[in-house]
């Protein structure tokens, strides 16, 4: 079976930085995307970045020049780098993994469990 283990969030007072990783481990053919999402309690998931099929990559325009995604593909880890934190950027935050388990299969979304980011003096 396929698993995301995300790690790095915290508590941090605003203006400060934390950085996420998540790291895809298992039955694993070929990852196609991998992405971070967050969500706050009753609201939708939304997207925060990620790597899309064709290698390029997405942010929300609330994190854009903050938040930076990056890529270990060798380790099946991405990571998010996240500078000055403000407190609405407190969310439990998702990794996801668009990716393909054996050569045969239709790729498929992965989550993982979230890791809370709380953003307060």
């Amino acid at each position: 079976q396929v698993q995301l283990v995300e790690s790095g969030g915290g508590l941090v007072q605003p203006g400060g930085s934390l950085r996420l990783s998540c790291a895809a481990s298992g039955r694993i053919f070929r990852i196609n995307a991998m992405g971070w999402y967050r969500q706050a309690p009753g609201k939708e998931r939304e997207l925060v970045a990620a790597f899309t099929r064709g290698g390029s990559t997405n942010y929300a325009d609330s994190v854009k020049g903050r938040f930076t995604i990056s890529a270990d593909n060798a380790k099946n880890t991405v990571y998010l780098q996240m500078n000055n934190l403000k407190p609405e950027d407190t969310d439990v935050y998702y990794c996801n993994a668009d990716l393909r388990t054996t050569a045969w299969e239709t790729s498929k979304d992965y989550w993982g469990q979230g890791t809370q980011v709380t953003v307060s003096s």
